[in-house]
């Protein structure tokens, strides 16, 4: 994924917004954080170039726009504003702070049942909402959904869907998340509303902690999806029914997202209570099923003796990949409403402050007294830098006094870029991302900086180098180091700096060379406060 850049090299503006950095890049384009002239913040997508010269790709995106532009912003980030009929095709959405539920994961751990029962939810309207626009999401995944301050919100939806019919109309090509991908998508046939119950289904075994179809290559987890049943032993025992439902190989035998909010909320207009930590839940239920759904989830058993697969939700990435000759399918209309729900929007809309808010709650609820250390160090703009290895790119670095709040106090935020002078082979340019100040818990704002510069709504390039802690000899702090192929990044945290450093090539990408580079580069910027 591409490295969010702090106001250098951008284009500018893009129709009334005023652009300020870079959150990232995906298959579509690029992903700017961008003022509005009032001062909104948005988030501004601009389409690639390649996309843009293409008439049948503006006259997609422009319907998805339309389309988009109907879906309730309470599960998703709502758009602002458009205009497909640029030079270069934008579209401007809200800008929901909050980490992904990937990030979150990895920082917190599995949720417990109520926690899962309350994202399945969420999900479920939130798919309600896309589908009622005419829209099929195809790339739902941890990564893609933002858990904010007042619940999961979804994001990039439709533009899965547009860059599909552009970029893979030939038959026999997946566009989408291995591991998320339905059977029918995997294969390349036709895809329709089900294909995002079941990416639905992987998501809540993600969240749990487990991984519906494994780990490794993006072949082999399409492989699994469509042949294998799915590893269902990490989910409490009373939602594998229905995820085993969403999960079957058959898109007719799927719960409608309707559906599904009878199994995950039963009693209508009854607002869902959760415990204040992720934990085992309440005691377990039985769902009624369908008879065709209860079919479908009657393989679940045989999970439970089948460990949960390592790594959750790492590694997923979006791929485009040729697949065998597609087995034709058709999806079923979703089954009319059978019943009212009165009042049950606003029953789970609460109760899902439980998981932005409370379930999910950060060190500062854990440690509200505790004091604020002494700053002992600060980060400077040295150049050059590594022995002269790197000199100063930018003419204005960042440099933003952060608002004090419950996890910092007299904190500067400062962002550096660097040319590489040749005089070393090793790497290309270099960013340097990071804060000083009184920090509590630096490995958290370590933890929130990675994560805001590296994942949005697609989860990036593959990794050829896992992350991992990387002790330099002789250095008094450890580094935390991946690398990809298009960068290689490492970040420190010690008692008030924190800085992720990324290099944006990887000639040599081996973690010790990148951490041993890291560590020159720390040694010059990171200077006492005296």
């Amino acid at each position: 994924m591409g490295l969010g850049t702090e106001g250098v090299g951008l284009p500018g503006r893009i129709g009334g917004y005023t652009l300020e950095r870079e959150l990232g890049a995906g298959g579509m384009g690029t992903v700017y954080l961008a003022r509005s002239r009032g001062g909104r913040t948005v988030a501004v997508k601009v389409a690639r170039s390649e996309l843009a010269a293409d008439p049948h790709f503006r006259a997609r995106f422009r319907a998805e726009v339309e389309a988009a532009r109907r879906v309730g912003g309470f599960h998703t980030a709502p758009v602002v504003d458009a205009d497909p009929d640029a030079e270069t095709p934008w579209l401007a959405t809200a800008y929901i702070p909050g980490p992904t539920l990937s990030g979150l994961l990895r920082e917190r751990g599995p949720m417990g049942e109520q926690q899962l029962r309350l994202l399945g939810a969420a999900l479920a309207e939130a798919l309600q909402a896309i589908h009622a626009c005419g829209l099929i999401h195809r790339d739902l995944k941890p990564g893609n959904i933002i858990m904010a301050d007042d619940g999961p919100r979804v994001l990039d939806f439709g533009i899965a869907r547009a860059l599909e019919s552009t970029r893979l109309t030939s038959t026999g090509m997946a566009f989408g998340t291995p591991g998320f991908l339905a059977p029918e998508q995997a294969q390349g046939g036709e895809v329709g509303v089900a294909a995002d119950v079941f990416a639905l289904g992987a998501v809540l075994v993600a969240a749990a902690g487990g991984s519906a179809f494994g780990e490794g290559t993006p072949m082999a987890l399409m492989y699994r999806s469509v042949h294998e049943e799915a590893d269902l032993s990490a989910l409490p025992t009373g939602l594998r029914p229905v995820v085993a439902a969403c999960l079957a190989k058959e898109p007719g035998r799927r719960p409608t997202p309707e559906g599904l909010l009878d199994l995950f909320v039963p009693e209508a207009g009854t607002p869902v209570a959760g415990d204040p930590e992720p934990g085992p839940g309440p005691e377990p239920y039985t769902p009624t099923l369908g008879a065709e759904a209860a079919e479908a989830a009657g393989a679940a058993g045989a999970a439970d003796a089948v460990p949960a697969a390592a790594g959750g939700v790492e590694g997923a990435l979006t791929v485009t990949a040729p697949v065998g000759r597609p087995t034709p399918t058709t999806t079923p209309a979703p089954a009319p409403v059978e019943r009212t729900r009165v009042g049950l929007l606003a029953g789970v809309a609460g109760a899902l402050l439980l998981i932005g808010g409370a379930a999910y709650a950060t060190y500062v609820s854990r440690e509200p007294e505790t004091p604020f250390p002494e700053a002992t160090h600060r980060l400077t703009i040295a150049s050059p830098l590594a022995g002269d290895s790197y000199r100063q790119k930018d003419e204005t670095p960042l440099l933003d006094q952060l608002k004090d709040d419950a996890t910092q106090k007299d904190a500067t935020y400062i962002s550096v870029h660097y040319s590489s002078t040749g005089k070393v082979n090793t790497y290309g340019d270099v960013h340097v991302s990071g804060r000083y100040g009184r920090l509590k818990d630096p490995a958290g704002h370590r933890d929130r900086m990675i994560s805001s510069l590296f994942e949005t709504g697609d989860e990036g390039p593959p990794v050829i180098d896992p992350r991992k802690a990387v002790r330099v000899p002789g250095s008094d702090v450890e580094f935390t180091c991946e690398a990809t192929t298009n960068e290689t990044w490492c970040a420190w945290a010690d008692d008030n700096t924190v800085a992720v450093v990324t290099f944006d090539r990887n000639i040599a990408p081996e973690l010790p060379l990148a951490a041993a580079e890291t560590r020159k580069i720390r040694d010059d910027i990171r200077q006492p406060i005296s």
